[in-house]
């Protein structure tokens, strides 16, 4: 299943990709939705090419019921970020990987910064994959909104932070 989602945040690129790589913004994501931020490790200079790895517990409370029963109450959300360093404009580009500890659901995205006059594009493509023979769709469908929607707030909510920190 497909997910794409565009936002604009009025603040410059290098600002945009700080605040999503730092780690008290990333746990204030996660509590506002109900979960938890584990760990959360940046290898590199974020100036340049780097990866960010975070894992989160997230509470499965949106989810439809029977999801609800094949995963429990909590997910845990192991999401890899690899970034290129930035283009000559500033732009940035990063491919997301998230794996769903004990759900058979797998997201791959491109995420760009996308530098303009105004401010930040964030643009996202990407996919999620079920690996369940016959019902892999249904589920995969299923988490699409979901996906979208998590990885959606973090651009949203990027500029809140920007605006009060």
């Amino acid at each position: 299943m497909a997910l794409s989602a565009t936002t604009t945040v009025p603040h410059p690129v290098d600002s945009v990709a700080a605040v999503l790589v730092n780690e008290d913004f990333q746990r204030h994501v996660s509590q506002l939705v109900g979960g938890n931020l584990e760990s959360f490790t940046v290898d590199g200079d974020i100036a340049g090419a780097f990866s960010a790895t975070l894992v989160r517990t997230l509470p499965t409370t949106r989810l439809p019921e029977i999801a609800r029963k094949f995963v429990g109450e909590n997910l845990k959300v192991t999401q890899v970020e690899t970034w290129d360093a930035p283009a000559a404009d500033g732009s940035r580009k990063s491919n997301i990987s998230l794996k769903v500890a004990g759900a058979p659901v797998d997201v791959t995205a491109v995420q760009r910064l996308v530098a303009e006059a105004t401010g930040t594009r964030v643009e996202l493509e990407g996919e999620v994959k079920s690996s369940v023979p016959f019902l892999g769709g249904k589920i995969a469908d299923a988490a699409e909104p979901m996906v979208a929607k998590a990885l959606n707030l973090q651009a949203t909510q990027a500029q809140a932070w920007l605006e009060s920190h």
